[in-house]
C-alpha cells in the first residue's frame, strides 16, 4: 500500500527546538503544510550537511506556510547535544524530533529494522495531515532542500485548484494541465 494519500499515523514524541524540549504528535503537523525529513543519525557525516541545507531554505518554507520537522531515532537529548556541539546544527531553528521508539520511522515506512535507523526520507504533508509526496534516498545520497520549494508550490496549487495538475518542471505561474479526454495522446 502506498503512503501517498494516507494520513500521518498517530505518534507522541519529544523534540528539541530553539533551546527547549517540546512535545509533538501527528496533530502538531495539522493546520499547516509540513516537511518531515528523516535522517539516520546525529553526529554523523551526510546528515549535518542536509540539515544545514534545510535550514538555509527554512525562511522560504515559512513564507509558504510550511513548518519543518527533522526526525532520527536519536533522543531529543542527543539532538540538544548535537545542536550544542556542531556549528552546522547550531544554526537549526526548526523542530528536531527524537524517535527512539522508532514509531514515527515505522509509520512513515523509513525504518531500517536491521540497523535501527531511519532511511533518508522526505515527506510533504498537507494541512489535513495527508502525505502528498515521499522521497527516500540511499544512506550515502544527500538531499538538496531547494528542490522542496517547487514541489510544495505544486502541491499547494493542486490543492487550491481541483481538476488541474502540474506537469514536469512546473514553476509557479506557468501553465498547468486540466486532464480530459481531449488531452489523451496529445501531450
Amino acid at each position: 500500500m502506498s503512503i501517498i494519500g494516507s494520513e500521518v499515523q498517530p505518534f507522541q514524541a519529544k523534540a528539541y527546538k530553539n533551546g527547549e524540549f517540546i512535545d509533538v504528535s501527528e496533530e502538531t503537523l495539522k493546520g499547516q503544510w509540513s516537511v518531515v525529513c528523516f535522517y539516520p543519525a546525529d553526529f554523523s557525516f551526510v546528515c549535518p550537511t542536509e540539515l544545514e541545507d534545510l535550514q538555509t531554505e527554512y525562511d522560504t518554507l515559512k513564507k509558504l506556510g510550511v513548518e519543518v520537522y527533522s526526525v532520527s531515532t536519536d533522543t531529543h537529548f542527543t539532538h540538544k547535544g548535537w545542536h550544542d556541539a556542531s556549528e552546522k546544527i547550531a544554526k537549526i531553528q526548526y523542530t528536531m524530533i527524537g524517535d527512539p521508539s522508532q514509531t514515527i520511522s515505522r509509520n512513515f515506512d523509513v525504518l531500517n529494522e536491521e540497523a535501527g535507523l531511519a532511511d533518508r526520507g522526505t515527506f510533504i504533508v498537507d494541512p489535513d495531515g495527508i502525505i502528498q509526496t515521499a522521497e527516500i534516498n540511499a544512506d550515502g545520497i544527500g538531499r538538496d532542500a531547494s528542490t522542496l520549494i517547487n514541489k510544495i508550490k505544486a502541491a499547494q496549487y493542486v490543492r487550491k485548484n481541483p481538476g488541474e495538475v502540474c506537469p514536469a518542471k512546473w514553476q509557479e505561474g506557468s501553465e498547468t494541465l486540466k486532464p480530459s479526454l481531449d488531452l489523451v495522446g496529445k501531450l
